[in-house]
């Protein structure tokens, strides 16, 4: 069988960021201090590459220094951030160095149990792979977000980020008595004593909820087996209870390692490393840049075809301010 690529594969877009920080600085620095002081910060600057390469060609050491790679997870409900993940994650697997270190800028208030243990699971496969993770949150990283989080060899997050939230909810409302005052038949037919439980429209009784709770507290269960697994030295039944904590408590109870911004973090690891950040996009289709073409086309045309009369407004708007 012949293998067919996607129509739309997934492209990848890699940015030296200690190349993006020093064109920045010296766009701050021409600006502010002038063309001079530029040419002359570029020299101190040469000449310091210049020695840390002689130093490094000295001890004959080609991997003193090591290379960074960060990958960015902004999860909904569904983590549908997933797809790209995986494709990032499988393009480290094959090219990074092992000790070189992939950090991970997460954000994420949970959602789906299967589609947050698919993207935990995701974060396994590097360490599996022998390179270091470290998982940065500056806002949240609560439930399935946790996670995810607790997988990393280090958890950096900022003081006020929001941590923990080792919980399980479900909530669905039920239509069955209104269906009744309003003489509406719901029926349903199932194989298996448990296939279903509590229902939207069907009458639950004790026995459904109580199962659909076990079932609850298996996922539970399972959640704190995961967390216990990969940060063996937190008291798992303590922060379990669905509860979350801000960034300085969350230290205090060994959910994170340290207090620091992503942006911090990345500054200090661009001091004697290179990193990169990696960006990934379903690539569009024909059909999709045609649309687009279409429609920036169409909202072109709209601008023009109204320009006259914005320019009518604005010339009556200028007498009329005159006159006044």
């Amino acid at each position: 069988m012949l293998f067919h690529p996607p129509k739309n594969p997934v492209e990848l877009k890699v940015l030296h960021l200690n190349e993006v920080q020093k064109q920045r600085r010296e766009d701050l620095m021409e600006a502010t201090q002038g063309k001079a002081a530029l040419k002359q910060f570029k020299k101190v600057m040469a000449k310091k590459a210049k020695k840390a390469l002689k130093s490094k060609n000295k001890k004959k050491d080609a991997d003193n220094k090591s290379q960074v790679f960060v990958l960015d997870f902004d999860g909904d409900i569904k983590a549908t951030a997933v797809k790209h993940l995986r494709e990032e994650i499988s393009t480290l697997i094959s090219t990074a160095n092992k000790g070189d270190e992939v950090i991970v800028r997460l954000e994420s208030g949970g959602g789906l149990v299967h589609g947050y243990g698919l993207a935990a699971a995701q974060l396994a496969r590097l360490k599996d792979a022998d390179l270091k993770l470290t998982v940065c949150v500056d806002k949240v990283a609560a439930s399935g977000g946790y996670m995810m989080a607790c997988v990393a060899d280090n958890i950096i997050a900022a003081p006020f980020a929001i941590i923990g939230s080792i919980g399980v909810v479900s909530q669905l409302p039920n239509f069955h008595k209104w269906l009744k005052n309003h003489d509406v038949d719901y029926e349903m037919f199932t194989a298996g004593d448990y296939k279903r439980t509590v229902t939207v429209f069907g009458e639950n009784d004790a026995e459904d909820r109580a199962k659909y709770q076990e079932e609850l507290e298996q996922t539970h269960e399972l959640f704190k087996h995961f967390v216990n697994t990969y940060r063996p030295a937190l008291e798992v039944a303590k922060v379990a209870t669905g509860e979350h904590w801000y960034g300085e408590d969350a230290l205090k109870l060994n959910l994170i390692d340290s207090l620091q911004t992503s942006d911090s973090y990345i500054l200090e690891r661009m001091e004697n490393s290179d990193v990169y950040a990696l960006h990934s996009r379903q690539k569009p289709t024909l059909a999709e840049k045609l649309g687009l073409a279409q429609a920036a086309e169409a909202t072109l045309s709209m601008a023009v075809d109204k320009l006259p009369d914005a320019l009518a407004r604005f010339d009556l708007n200028s007498r009329l301010n005159i006159l006044k």
